[in-house]
C-alpha cells in the first residue's frame, strides 16, 4: 500500500482551538486508559482455524486507527497533518538475552496479506537484536503485550511528548472466567488531537470486530 500524509487547514479544522489549547495552554498533554476487552469469541475462532492471536491483535487495532483521523494524527517537517494509514510498531522478544527489538510490519486491509507479512517479518528479523531494526517506515504507531501477567492499570510517559500524536497500546495476560476470556488494554493518547468519545468509538468498533471475525477473517 502506498501511504500519504495530508496537512490540516488550521482556519477550517474544528478540532483547532482544541488543538492550540492543549499545545500551548497545558504542560502535560498525554494520558492513560485502561479497559478490558472480551476476546472470548476471537481466541476461540483463531484456535479454531489456527491462527496466531498477537499478529491478529496488531491487525485489529490498526484496522480500527484506520476508521479515525484522530488517531492518524502526526507533525511532519512541523506541518500537522494526518497519514492515510499507520503500521504497527512493535517488540519482539529475544529469549536469549531477554531484550526486546521493534519491528514495523506494512498494514494491508486484508487479514491474511498483513498476517504473512508478519511472519515474513519475524522470519527476516526476529533473530536481529538492537531496540530498533532495520525495517521502520515514518507512519508508526507504538503496540505492544505483556504476555506474563495481567494488569488493571498502565500508563505510558513520554519525553517531548507534546510532539507525538501517534497512539500507544499495550495489552496484558488473558484472565479466563466462568467461560469467559477477557484482556486488559491500556491506551495513550495526546489530548490535543483525540478526547475520549474518540477512544470510545474506537473501542466500540475494536470490541465489534472482535465479536464479528467472520467479517475479515
Amino acid at each position: 500500500m502506498n501511504t500519504d500524509f495530508y496537512a490540516i487547514d488550521m482556519v477550517t479544522w474544528p478540532r483547532a482551538q482544541t488543538y492550540n489549547y492543549f499545545t500551548k495552554m497545558v504542560t502535560t498533554t498525554t494520558y492513560s486508559i485502561t479497559v478490558t476487552m472480551d476476546v472470548t469469541i476471537l481466541r476461540n475462532i483463531l484456535k479454531n482455524k489456527g491462527f496466531k492471536f498477537f499478529p491478529t491483535y496488531l491487525y485489529l487495532i490498526t484496522r480500527a486507527i484506520g476508521n479515525q483521523q484522530e488517531f492518524r494524527m502526526a507533525l511532519q517537517a512541523g506541518v500537522l497533518g494526518y497519514w492515510d494509514y499507520l503500521n504497527p510498531y512493535y517488540p519482539v522478544f529475544h529469549d536469549d538475552d531477554k531484550t526486546i527489538t521493534f519491528l514495523s510490519t506494512e498494514y494491508d486491509e486484508d487479514f491474511k496479506i498483513f498476517y504473512q507479512r508478519y511472519i515474513k517479518d519475524l522470519q527476516q528479523y526476529e533473530n536481529s537484536h538492537g531496540i530498533m531494526s532495520a525495517k521502520a517506515s515514518a507512519n508508526n504507531y507504538i503496540i505492544a503485550c505483556i504476555p506474563w501477567f495481567t494488569f488493571n492499570s498502565l500508563s505510558m510517559h513520554l519525553q517531548n511528548a507534546e510532539n507525538y500524536y501517534a497512539p500507544i497500546f499495550e495489552s496484558g495476560r488473558f484472565t479466563e472466567k466462568d467461560g469467559v476470556t477477557t484482556m486488559p488494554l491500556s491506551i495513550t493518547v495526546n489530548h490535543a488531537t483525540v478526547d475520549g468519545y474518540h477512544i470510545k468509538v474506537f473501542l466500540e468498533e475494536l470490541q465489534r470486530t472482535m465479536n464479528q471475525p467472520e467479517e475479515w477473517l
